[in-house]
């Protein structure tokens, strides 16, 4: 499954919002040392219930707007 998402960094809150057909999650890290990227895999983690290693940030990695893949596969 792939999703698009748009990262704000650095805010008040941590919170991941439906936006029509991409997620706008809400980091409380800058977006630096990679991690803003490391928290949004944490949230989204949490949020799909889905298991960290399984979630990939295939393109964006330094970008707000990202493309993500949740790998279903039972392994």
């Amino acid at each position: 499954m792939l999703l698009n998402v748009r990262v704000v960094p650095k805010s008040s809150r941590k919170l991941v919002k439906v936006e029509g057909e991409r997620l706008k999650v809400y980091l409380t890290r800058p977006a630096q040392d990679g991690l803003a990227n490391e928290q949004l895999v944490e949230l989204l983690s949490d949020h799909l219930k889905v298991k960290k290693y399984k979630i990939e940030i295939i393109k964006g990695l330094k970008s707000k707007d990202k493309t993500v893949r949740i790998n279903e596969s039972k392994n």
